[in-house]
Order: C-alpha cells, then structure tokens, then sequence
C-alpha cells in the first residue's frame, strides 16, 4: 500500500505561533503512532516567524514544500493560517488541506463579518462596534506639535467616549481577527477603555468593542461527516475560569487552571440549543470538515454566539481533543477522519 504523505505545516507569522506549534506536534505524534503509522508519512513543515519555509529544519521554497506532499494537515492559527490567505495559494496549487475553505475562512477570521452572518441566521450575539485600525483613522497630516503619544491618546480617549455614549460597561474589547484570546482586555471603568484603544493604537489593528454579557462560558465543537451525519455536534462543553482571572484570557487557556466540563453542566434545553446553533453556524458560513463556536449563556436572556474558530487547537489542553474523548472517539480516529475528508474534496 502507497503511504499517504501529510505535510503538517505549523508555526506561522502570528502571534499564535507558540500555540500552531504544540497543534502541529500533536498532529505529528499521533500520525506517527501505531493507529496510524502504517497509512501515513507525516512532513513536519513548519513557517518561522519570518515567514521562512522550513522542512526537517533545513530552511526551503514554497515549490519545494508542495513538491514533497500529498495532502496538507493545516496546523496554523491566526494571521495567514486561519485567514483564508494560506488556503488560497493550496488551492491556487490544486493541493488538498484540512479545514475550510478560503472565503470561509476570511469570513470566520472577521470577528465582524461573522457577528454579521450570525444575525442574518437569527442567532443572537452581544452588541458591538468595529473601529478602523489607529492610522486608517486619523488624519496623520495634521501639524499641532503634538507627538504620537499625545495623539494617541486623544484618539483613545475619544474612541472611549463613542463607545461609553453607545452602551454602558463592563465591555470586552477584542482585535478584530486573532484567536487564543490574544489582545483581548476586560474594561470595566472608562479608564480601563481608554487604556485598551491606547494599546490596540500601539499595535495597529482594528478593534471591535463588545458589551460584556454574563454567564456560563460554553464552547462546541462540530465535525463534517462523522458517524453517519453530516454535521456531527460534540458535546457543549462548559468552561469555568477561576476567580483569579477576569475571562477566559491566554492564560487562562493554556495554564491549565480553567475548569472545563465536558458535558457541561446545562438544562437540557440550553444543550439542545447550543448544539443547535453551533451546527447552524457551522452550515451557515459554509465551514468545512471542522469548527468550534464560543458561546455565552445567560440566564435570562438566552444564548449569545462569541465567536467562530476555523480551525481549533489540538493541543493537549485543547478543547476539542476534550469533546472527542467525551463520545467515546480518539484524537488519531479524528485526523485520520480529517485527512480523508481533504483527500475526497
């Protein structure tokens, strides 16, 4: 039998470089593992932070790199992996990858455009409003002899007051694309605002200010084509942060000192309902083979959609590794699940 060569390609230019990383060598080490040694050759490729080509740690092309693979296990996060922007050029290269499409992807990215999508499917989400990136924001021609610094913060102090002027606190303010909860900031004083748009300004990126709705974290995971569905929902999964955390933050992610219950503790009608509206999101921006969804629920006020993520972690602490384990599935089942989705595409 032909093994199948599966270039997983990690690492990557964002900021979720550390976190593609620990995804990547999962993938390797369960590809490398006796259920799945035997059908495949895994190619550990990994993009450095400055974009360098990389295979068995001797730096190459692009052209080289599609040269050596079958198929692409796509193990990035963030900015070019999760973008769309790396699934364009595997398509323009007719090579088959992991994951959605290209315009799934940039639509999943844009915490906006998805927040707009789930309106149009009906789904609540928190209220929010979308800044430009600081310099597509001002006018950088103006001569007051002021320096940067000072301009900055007086784009930060206004920016606070829209945002105090549209609905009240606590709000989380958040970059529009990014994942890992990187660059998101709980603000509960209008300093604390101010504060974040100063440092969304220093990083130059957009920034989608949300109102903070309180209640239970819960995250769902779906997956095409699995044991007999088309669209396959993994338990909710409830997440608890200690009380040392303000939210669900980096480190809260990766420490390990979040609780994360798999099943989550819900009524049976929030269950039915987050998976529900997971599947709907999953359809609905016409994702492919997998995704995760972020949701808060509120006592009162029913379920809000967060976010969607195009590609979640597989780390050990990852939470989809966490629902597969609670139906009974393994994490090799689920990439050798993936890679042939990606082979029939």
């Amino acid at each position: 039998m032909n093994m199948i060569k599966v270039g997983v390609v990690r690492g990557g230019i964002s900021s979720e470089y550390e976190v593609s990383l620990k995804t990547g060598e999962n993938v390797l080490s369960h590809l490398r593992g006796e259920e799945l040694n035997h059908k495949y050759t895994p190619i550990d490729i990994l993009i450095d932070k400055n974009g360098i080509w990389h295979i068995g740690g001797l730096e190459t092309t692009l052209e080289k790199v599609f040269h050596k693979v079958d198929v692409v296990f796509n193990a990035l996060h963030g900015d070019f992996g999760e973008d769309g922007k790396f699934q364009q050029i595997l398509e323009q290269w007719k090579i088959p990858y992991t994951g959605s499409g290209p315009l799934a992807s940039s639509l999943g990215y844009n915490k906006a455009m998805a927040k707009e999508v789930f309106t149009s499917l009906g789904i609540k989400t928190p209220k929010h409003i979308l800044f430009p990136a600081y310099l597509e924001d001002i006018d950088s021609n103006i001569d007051d002899g002021k320096n940067e610094e000072e301009h900055k913060k007086e784009y930060a102090i206004k920016k606070a007051g829209e945002v105090f002027k549209k609905f009240s606190p606590p709000w989380i303010v958040k970059p529009l694309t990014g994942g890992s909860s990187m660059g998101v900031h709980m603000c509960k004083t209008l300093p604390d605002l101010i504060k974040a748009f100063e440092l969304g300004a220093n990083k130059e990126v957009s920034v989608i200010v949300e109102e903070l709705i309180e209640g239970k974290e819960a995250t769902v995971g779906v997956i095409n084509n699995f044991r007999g569905q088309n669209v396959y929902v993994l338990p909710p999964i409830e997440i608890r942060v200690p009380k040392s955390f303000k939210f669900f933050d980096y480190e809260a992610k990766y420490s390990g000192k979040s609780e994360e219950i798999c099943p989550g503790c819900f009524k049976k009608e929030e269950k039915i309902e987050l998976e529900r509206l997971a599947s709907l999101i999953h359809s609905g921006l016409n994702l492919s083979h997998y995704s995760r969804s972020d949701f808060i629920v509120h006592p009162k006020k029913g379920i809000y959609a967060l976010e969607v993520n195009t590609l979640p972690g597989l780390t050990n602490e990852s939470l989809i590794p966490k629902g597969l384990r609670a139906v009974g599935a393994s994490v090799p089942e689920f990439i050798d699940h993936l890679i042939t989705l990606a082979l029939k595409k």
